[in-house]
C-alpha cells in the first residue's frame, strides 16, 4: 500500500509474510484483547512490556512533539504486529497507537516475543526485513515533503488513501478509514485549519464530498492534476 506517512504501497503485513505454522505458533502465545474505538493500545513514553498482533480493525500510529503538535505516521492493520520495535530495543514507547475503530489483537509478552524471534530465524529475518523497509519508507517521505507543498501533499494523501482503503459508492469512493481532519493534518505537515480550507476548495471544485469523519472522493482526476509533478500520479 502507497503512504505518505500511511502504509507503504505493496508492503505485506508481518503475519502474512510468515510461514503458516510460524504465524500459528506466534499467535498461540498470544491472549485476545478488544478495543474499543479510540480506545489507546499503547502511550507514548510508556515502558514496553508487551507486542500486539492485529486481528481486525484499523489503528493510528502518532508521535506527539514538546509543542503539542501530533503528526500521523502511519495507519496499522490487520496483520499488523505494533510494538515490536520497543519490545527488540528495551525502549520506551516511541509512538502512540489508537484504535481508529474496534480493533480484536492478539496480546504478546515482549519477552515471549524475543525468544520466539531466537528460536525461529526465518521470522526474525522478517521482522528485520520489515523494519528496514519501514525506514526506507519512511525517508522517501521525508524527500518528497521536502518536494511538494502542503497543498500537494494532500491531493497525493487523498490518492493514496482512496487506493488503500477506498470503497466505491455511488457518489465516488469513500474512504474507510474514519481520520479526522486534525489527523490529516497530522499526516501532512498542516494545521487543521489549512485542512479546512483545501477541502473547501476542493468541495468548490467538485472533487469531493465531506460529512463527519468521512471523505468521499468524487473527481481524482482533480487530485491528480495538483498532484501532477510527483511521479506515479
Amino acid at each position: 500500500m502507497r503512504e505518505i506517512g500511511i502504509r507503504d504501497p505493496g508492503k505485506v503485513p508481518l503475519l502474512a509474510r510468515l510461514e503458516s505454522a510460524d504465524r500459528t505458533d506466534l499467535l498461540a502465545l498470544g491472549r485476545q484483547m478488544n478495543f474499543a474505538s479510540r480506545a489507546v493500545l499503547f502511550h507514548q513514553g510508556e515502558p514496553s512490556t508487551h507486542v500486539l498482533c492485529l486481528v481486525n480493525g484499523w489503528t493510528k500510529v502518532t508521535a506527539a512533539a514538546p509543542n503539542g503538535y501530533e503528526a500521523l505516521l502511519a495507519l496499522r492493520g490487520p496483520g499488523d504486529v505494533v510494538g515490536e520495535a520497543s519490545a527488540i530495543l528495551g525502549h520506551p514507547q516511541s509512538e502512540t497507537v489508537t484504535a481508529l475503530e474496534p480493533v480484536v489483537a492478539l496480546v504478546v509478552s515482549g519477552e515471549s516475543f524475543l525468544n520466539f524471534m531466537d528460536d525461529r530465524p526465518a521470522v526474525a529475518r522478517e521482522v528485520l526485513r520489515l523494519s528496514t523497509e519501514r525506514t526506507r519508507a519512511a525517508d522517501r517521505r521525508r524527500l518528497e515533503s521536502a518536494s511538494m507543498n502542503v497543498r500537494e501533499r494532500f491531493a497525493v494523501l487523498l490518492l493514496d488513501l482512496a487506493r488503500t482503503h477506498g470503497r466505491r459508492t455511488p457518489e465516488g469512493l469513500e474512504l474507510a478509514i474514519p481520520l479526522t481532519q486534525q489527523e490529516l493534518a497530522g499526516s501532512v505537515g498542516a494545521s487543521r485549519e489549512m485542512i479546512q480550507r483545501l477541502l473547501k476548495e476542493l468541495r468548490d471544485r467538485g472533487a469531493v464530498i465531506t460529512r463527519r469523519r468521512t471523505i468521499v472522493i468524487e473527481r481524482p482526476d482533480v487530485l491528480r492534476r495538483i498532484a501532477g509533478h510527483v511521479a506515479g500520479r
